[in-house]
């Protein structure tokens, strides 16, 4: 399941996987995404931007293209909360206040951190975790502005390899940084990070360079060069190719974590902490597959 979201008319000049290339114009995103929920939820995309108990958004602002990520966190279940609920507000909430222009380009952190405080003002009670990932390129600046909370995460790949790549943020194994909402009894009990402890950062980017932000399913069952093995297939800058890419790379992360002979990058972090643990990971998949390419009304 996928489906892609172009901003007018997006122009990029660099060629895919070769030199990126400079310009003083105003830049933008060609983005497409695809997402697998796992078990009995694979390939159904919920309400909104959901795979699973993952969510996502893609939104635009006149100064700003802004993407997002979020993982619910699954034991919510077993008492009886849908965690899709609370990633897929959150990432909701977000998508409008980027969209409203409540939001500094600069300061993802402060998109995130909005609408954490917005959905614990919520009249509506709402109730879970989630990891997130912000991910915000400023037009005119050329800059791309970063905000991670948890083991969610992006990278950013130029003339075909990484250059950047976001820190993944454990409190100890399997349990990523995250943003709770508790019920009055459990507070204290559920762990709760402050939007504030996301790892931020703030760097550059050309012309064709290539942004993937995905939650941790993605990067569970796929080491990074099997991500750029993938990529090398992106050959030009068009909306379809962009797709497929997504959808390739989706789909084989999907298959990995199925694949119980298969040595993950969750099972080598495990028998680095002492567990033996071979095999892929069963885990909903979201990606995000962006190009940076020239913008015009």
């Amino acid at each position: 399941m996928f489906s892609v979201l172009s901003y007018g008319r997006l122009v990029a000049r660099a060629v895919i996987g070769g030199l990126s290339q400079t310009d003083s114009g105003d830049y933008s995103l060609v983005t497409a995404r695809c997402g697998f929920g796992k078990d009995f939820r694979k390939g159904i995309l919920k309400k909104g931007m959901c795979y699973g108990d993952d969510a996502c958004f893609i939104a635009r602002h006149r100064s700003a293209d802004v993407l997002g990520v979020a993982d619910g966190v699954g034991g919510w279940r077993d008492y009886g909360v849908d965690p899709s609920q609370f990633s897929g507000t959150l990432m909701k909430t977000c998508e409008r206040l980027v969209k409203e222009g409540r939001f500094v380009p600069g300061n993802p952190v402060g998109v995130l951190t909005s609408s954490y405080y917005e959905l614990l003002q919520n009249k509506v009670p709402l109730l879970g975790s989630s990891t997130a990932c912000i991910v915000v390129l400023d037009r005119q600046s050329h800059r791309l502005h970063t905000a991670n909370l948890g083991d969610s995460g992006f990278l950013v790949v130029r003339g075909g390899e990484v250059v950047h790549r976001s820190d993944e943020q454990q409190h100890y194994f399997n349990t990523p940084f995250q943003l709770s909402i508790a019920p009055p009894e459990a507070e204290g009990a559920v762990l709760n990070d402050s939007p504030d402890a996301a790892d931020s950062s703030s760097f550059d980017v050309q012309l064709g360079d290539i942004i993937l932000t995905a939650t941790d399913g993605l990067f569970d069952n796929m080491p990074e060069h099997m991500i750029l093995q993938e990529l090398r297939k992106l050959k030009n800058t068009n909306y379809e190719s962009i797709q497929q890419t997504a959808r390739s790379i989706a789909e084989q992360a999907h298959v990995l974590a199925y694949n119980p002979n298969y040595m993950s990058p969750f099972a080598q972090f495990a028998c680095d902490n002492g567990l033996n643990v071979r095999g892929g990971k069963p885990d909903d998949i979201t990606v995000l597959l962006s190009i940076v390419a020239e913008y015009t009304n």
